[in-house]
């Protein structure tokens, strides 16, 4: 699962995306979880482009996440992360069935995203960027959470993940589950969507959208740090 990412710079969304961006626009561009991030949901002829939460905040919750303590009373660490939805079962989920009932489907613009690789025993953190320089365009769910205590209206996204366990770059990527078989880690990888499937992912019906479903190809991936990895492991 991703938990930082660098948003698109402005320029690249409105050129890539064709879109307007809001103004003021972030204040910075890397987001983890529960920071303010963009995306791109379905808006009158195209896209639109707006300010969020990265983490979706589930339905009723009487309190935002971002502004809970790092210890929550009765409770161990920091409430579940929700900047990611395993595709799988995602219809049946608390925090995210709603969204995807109501086909409330994003389009996340990045430049890049970090996930470990443990290959050489210890993590190196890749920065996954596309070969062509081209923004990635991740899909998500949005959702509009309203503060009960002020009546503030919260935008908030999530990005979809799905298995990637047979794909030859991506499941080099995160810890290995030394109980699990090579071929069954469940590893997890974000989905890109080429600007042909924009329109089936925000306004088609959901069997189209599963359909969209898939780990980027190859080709897409900038291989830098991976073959800087490879260097390393040639010389150990």
């Amino acid at each position: 699962m991703c938990n930082l990412y660098h948003v698109s710079p402005k320029g690249d969304i409105v050129t890539y995306f064709r879109t307007l961006v809001p103004d003021p626009f972030l204040e910075a561009p890397i987001v983890g979880p529960f920071g303010r991030g963009a995306f791109l949901r379905a808006g009158g002829e195209g896209l639109e482009c707006v300010v969020g939460q990265w983490g979706l905040i589930r339905p009723g919750q009487p309190e935002r996440i971002d502004r809970l303590p790092s210890k929550v009373p009765g409770k161990q660490g920091r409430p579940r992360s929700t900047n990611n939805a395993r595709i799988e079962g995602i219809e049946k989920k608390v925090t995210f069935r709603e969204a995807w009932a109501r086909g409330r489907r994003c389009v996340v613009p990045a430049a890049w995203y970090q996930e470990p690789n443990w290959e050489t025993g210890k993590n190196i953190w890749w920065q996954l960027r596309r070969a062509d320089g081209l923004p990635w365009a991740l899909a998500g769910l949005w959702s509009e959470w309203v503060d009960p205590r002020s009546g503030e209206v919260v935008p908030n996204f999530t990005m979809i993940t799905t298995n990637c366990d047979q794909h030859p770059l991506l499941n080099r990527l995160h810890k290995p589950d030394p109980v699990l078989p090579a071929d069954a880690q469940d590893k997890r990888s974000l989905v890109h969507l080429d600007p042909a499937a924009w329109e089936a992912w925000l306004r088609g019906p959901a069997d189209q959208a599963l359909a969209l479903i898939r780990p980027p190809a190859l080709e897409l991936f900038d291989l830098s740090d991976a073959h800087r990895t490879d260097q390393l492991l040639a010389t150990r």
